[in-house]
C-alpha cells in the first residue's frame, strides 16, 4: 500500500518529456500501461493489432502526445515501421515495453507444432525485432528496454511448453543485453507479472491453434493490471534489473532454485487442478 501511494503521489512528474513505446497495447497490462505512463506526462506510441482498439485508447489519452500504429510483432517488418514512425513523430525514443505476448494450454504430446513458433515468434522474437531497431535511440538517450516475461520463464509450467521456452528465451536475451551495456547506460529490466488479471488466458492457444476463449482461473482473486504497471513504472524510475511480482511468484521462484523438483510437484497439482485442464488424466 505504501509503495502504490508514492507512486500515485510521484508519477505526475516521473516521465515527462520521455517517449514510451508499449507493444500489446490494446488490452490487460499494455493498456494500462498506456493509462499509467500518460498520467506520469509520457509521450506515447501504442501498438497492438487491433486499430479499433488503438484508436480508442488514443481518444482515451488526450493530456499528452499519442501515436498509435498498426503492428503484428511477430512480423519484423512491422517492427521496423513501428520505430521508424516513432522516430518520425518524436525523434527520440526513452522507454521500449516489450509486452505484446500469447499464452497456450495444451501437453506437448498434442500439440500441433505450429503452436509453438506462434508462441515464439510474438513472445520472443516480437521482443527481439523492437529491441534490434529501437536499440540505437536507445543508447542515445540512456533510455529503458522492458521485456514483460513471467514466472514460467524461470520455471517450467506444465500444459505450456510453448508459453514457458518463449519466456525463458526471453529472460536469457535480456539478460545478455543488459550484460554487453553493462557499461554504457542502457536499462534493460526483466518484467516478471505472476499471474495478473487480464485475457491473456482467454485469448491462449490450445493444441490445434484455436483461442481457448475462456479463462481457467479465478480472474478478479489476481493482481489488477492496473496495480501492475504501477510496478512496471516504479522499476522503470529505479533502473531495476528484475522485477518478480506477487508472493506467490516470488515464492516459486526461490523454491525452484534450491527445490525444483518440490516446485514441479506443486505446479502439477495446481495446473491440474484447473477446469478442463489437460493434466487431469494424469493427475
Amino acid at each position: 500500500l505504501r509503495s502504490r501511494t508514492w507512486l500515485l503521489n510521484n508519477m505526475k512528474r516521473t516521465l515527462q518529456g520521455k517517449v514510451a513505446i508499449i507493444t500489446g497495447a490494446s488490452s490487460g497490462i499494455g493498456l494500462e500501461c498506456a493509462r499509467v505512463f500518460s498520467q506520469a506526462g509520457a509521450s506515447l506510441v501504442l501498438a497492438a493489432r487491433s486499430g479499433d482498439k488503438l484508436k480508442a485508447l488514443e481518444d482515451e489519452l488526450k493530456n499528452n502526445p499519442v501515436l498509435t500504429v498498426v503492428t503484428d510483432v511477430s512480423r519484423e517488418e512491422d517492427c521496423k515501421v513501428l520505430i521508424d514512425n516513432t522516430v518520425e513523430r518524436f525523434g527520440r525514443i526513452d522507454i521500449l515495453v516489450n509486452n505484446a505476448g500469447l499464452s497456450m494450454r495444451a501437453l506437448f504430446k498434442d500439440l500441433d507444432l505450429s503452436v509453438l513458433k506462434t508462441l515464439m515468434d510474438v513472445n520472443f522474437w516480437g521482443c527481439v525485432y523492437c529491441t534490434k531497431y529501437a536499440l540505437p535511440l536507445l543508447l542515445e538517450s540512456k533510455g529503458s528496454v522492458v521485456g514483460v516475461t513471467s514466472i514460467a520463464g524461470f520455471k517450467g509450467l506444465p500444459a505450456r511448453t510453448g508459453y514457458s521456452a518463449s519466456k525463458y528465451a526471453l529472460n536469457g536475451f535480456l539478460d545478455t543485453l543488459r550484460t554487453e551495456h553493462l557499461y554504457d547506460g542502457l536499462h534493460v529490466m526483466t518484467f516478471a507479472p505472476g499471474f495478473t488479471s487480464s485475457n491473456v488466458r482467454i485469448s491462449a492457444l490450445t493444441a490445434d491453434g484455436t483461442s481457448q476463449g475462456k479463462t481457467p482461473r479465478t480472474e478478479e482473486k489476481m493482481m489488477s493490471a492496473h496495480c501492475v504497471a504501477l510496478q512496471m513504472l516504479k522499476g522503470i524510475i529505479k533502473r531495476k534489473d528484475t522485477v518478480v511480482l506477487t508472493p506467490l511468484g516470488k515464492l516459486t521462484v526461490l523454491m525452484a532454485k534450491f527445490f525444483p523438483r518440490f516446485v514441479s510437484r506443486i505446479e502439477y497439482r495446481m495446473m491440474a487442478g484447473e477446469p478442463d485442464s489437460p493434466l487431469k488424466q494424469n493427475a
